[in-house]
């Protein structure tokens, strides 16, 4: 009996580890980030700015894909707006994915990107796919994953 309990225990504590960072959902509420909850499906991560039109430009490309199943969008905001700020923001921009917290550029050994936009393409076994820069669309978002549009 103290083998079962002992392997409860442990399959409980697994489920509990340290969340990778944090985002900011749509609604403005920080949640814990857990990268492995999205192991099995793309991931793009895009960096954003208010003054940048043509991040403004892709927005409901990147709400569309994100309503996807096997596809998750995570936004970063490039000028690092305080928190407090940052859900009106994503309001105004209507940005419905969450936005990761801290730059998740040194997890794939990139640096800041020097213009925007920018989309990671992450595949569904975690590896950095492409770094796409400027505007994209779901066509060529989907063509990066080699998926249909």
């Amino acid at each position: 009996m103290p083998v079962i309990a002992a392997l409860v225990l442990s399959v409980m504590l697994s489920g509990c580890s340290q969340p990778d960072g944090e985002v900011m959902s749509p609604s403005g509420r920080i949640e814990p980030l857990h990268y492995r909850n999205w192991s099995g499906r793309w991931v793009l991560i895009n960096y954003w700015a208010e003054w940048c039109a043509p991040c403004r430009q892709e927005i409901p490309e990147l709400n569309e894909l994100n309503a996807r199943s096997g596809v998750q969008v995570l936004g970063v905001n490039f000028d690092g707006v305080p928190r407090e700020s940052l859900p009106q923001l994503i309001a105004e921009m209507q940005i419905r994915f969450p936005t990761l917290l801290e730059d998740p550029g040194p997890r794939y050994s990139l640096e800041r990107p020097r213009v925007l936009p920018v989309t990671l393409v992450i595949d569904p076994r975690g590896k950095l796919v492409t770094a796409l820069q400027g505007p994209q669309t779901v066509a060529t978002l989907s063509e990066a994953m080699g998926v249909e549009p």
